[in-house]
């Protein structure tokens, strides 16, 4: 008979998800869905609002990655002011930028995977989190929060404040950073490169010791896009817009970011408030495409810094030309941390980032601009119209993880269908008699981790609900379930 296994909510991600698993009457998979149950509304209480305070406004979307929004916002209305932005304002946008990435990248991978990869996906769920990990590799568990930390702390020298910084501004940023504070970051470098290191280390003696579930981990064909430099170098906050398709060639050089909407298109689905975007010209679902981490370095020739650079070489040389499987949206996190340490470190040395020449100053020019900007998660658009006095008349944002959204509805059905059958028993994590085994919700769940989705940007929920997985057979009666607190 035919079943359904529901996971509600998925655990360990940033907001709130569930997940169907549709059986045959095999008891195999036949389908699987990654559901986003909450609807996101601040495109529309935006409207009415200034555009002066859209930065400060959208930074609050997300407590993880405001500084993401902040910048993308900021962005959009230097295309309505119709300014360049001094070149000291735009390093500090840089360098706010990298704290950004490697402190939410440092949550990611210590605090939400780590604990899979490093205490395995069936062990003692009570145990699987931060606190096991500290107690067991108490080293690199330290060195995971002091990177967070070192990245939280460039964010607070910058804007005052770790997390909603209201600090850049349409035509540049509002305060300057200190040499005290410039002086206290650099002190913090070599600890975070070399923490950065040594977890790529350990990383990679999990990598040899388990090659069969990383190529089988979410592996799929779909195009990628990031920002790359006009030489092919990684970028993060401004560059060329690329797509490429799953054996590297481009098919799309540089998207421009005021016409964004000429070569991306968004799909719907019934069962889901988080969209679907899509490359026009090959449709949907063709036209589903990747960004992130693991899309970046698909995307860039080089990373620009020369530790990161002798880490992508080897990562291809590990991985291949195109990696596609989701299990290396890890890996490449860990090199764009240390790439990130690296451009930090140059910045630093860079006397502009001392300059009190920070704003250019304009009314409004244009009625409609775009802001992009690469978050931690992947491209970040913010789309504004205004009317003649600054106030919004239309907002549109385009999350990293809705980008996503197609990729991870894929890596829920693979790992389902590797992990989940019912009807003898065999597979990972999956009992006999139709058994739900906490160890198999993990491991569908980490196929979402992966790509670190923060649905607090995408949508917002209210309350909490605990884990609840059912088996229900054609009937409509349940044969099996599980719950988690």
């Amino acid at each position: 008979m035919a079943q359904t296994i529901l996971i509600d909510p998925v655990s360990r991600i940033e907001g709130h998800a569930k997940i169907t698993i549709y059986l045959d009457d095999r008891g195999e998979v036949s389908d699987a869905r990654f559901h986003v149950t909450e609807f996101r509304g601040f495109e529309r209480f935006c409207e009415g609002r200034p555009l002066a305070e859209m930065a400060g406004i959208t930074a609050r979307i997300c407590g993880i990655c405001p500084v993401s929004h902040l910048l993308a916002s900021a962005k959009a209305g230097d295309a309505i002011l119709a300014v360049t932005i001094p070149p000291a304002a735009e390093k500090l946008r840089r360098l706010m930028n990298l704290g950004q990435i490697v402190q939410s990248h440092a949550l990611s991978f210590f605090h939400l995977s780590a604990p899979d990869l490093l205490l395995g996906f069936d062990s003692d769920p009570a145990q699987r989190n931060v606190f096991g990990l500290m107690a067991q590799q108490p080293d690199l568990a330290r060195g995971g929060i002091r990177l967070r930390q070192f990245g939280q702390e460039i964010i607070e020298a910058l804007g005052g404040k770790k997390i909603h910084p209201a600090w850049a501004v349409p035509g540049g940023v509002r305060e300057a950073l200190t040499n005290e504070a410039r002086t206290r970051i650099h002190g913090r470098v070599a600890e975070a490169r070399t923490t950065t290191i040594n977890a790529l280390a350990l990383f990679k003696r999990y990598l040899d010791a388990h090659r069969d579930e990383v190529e089988n981990f979410g592996n799929f064909t779909t195009l990628f896009m990031g920002m790359v430099g006009a030489d092919g170098t990684w970028e993060h906050y401004d560059g060329e817009l690329r797509i490429i398709d799953n054996g590297g060639a481009i098919l799309e050089r540089n998207i421009d970011p005021q016409h964004y909407f000429d070569s991306l298109g968004e799909a719907v689905e019934p069962w889901s408030y988080l969209k679907f975007p899509y490359y026009k010209p090959l449709g949907y679902p063709r036209g589903a495409y990747r960004v992130g981490p693991l899309a970046r370095v698909n995307v860039c020739q080089t990373m620009g810094v020369a530790l990161a650079d002798a880490e992508l070489r080897e990562f291809r040389q590990r991985a291949g030309a195109l990696p596609s499987s989701s299990f290396q949206y890890h890996y490449a996190r860990l090199i764009e941390i240390l790439a990130a340490i690296e451009k930090i470190e140059h910045l630093l040395a860079d006397p502009d980032v001392l300059s009190n020449r920070l704003r250019a100053h304009a009314g409004i020019n244009r009625l409609e601009g775009v802001g992009v900007s690469e978050a931690p998660r992947g491209t970040l658009f913010h789309h504004y119209q205004v009317d003649a006095d600054g106030l919004i008349t239309r907002v549109n944002l385009i999350i990293a993880t809705g980008q996503n959204n197609y990729a991870m509805n894929q890596v829920v059905k693979q790992m389902a269908q590797r992990t989940i059958h019912a009807s003898n028993g065999h597979g990972n994590g999956q009992g006999s008699n139709g058994q739900i085994t906490e160890g198999m919700l993990n491991r569908v769940e980490a196929g979402i981790r992966a790509y670190d989705p923060c649905l607090s940007c995408s949508t917002h929920a209210v309350g909490q609900m605990p884990m609840k997985v059912a088996v229900v057979d054609a009937r409509g009666d349940v044969i099996a379930e599980a719950t988690r607190d």
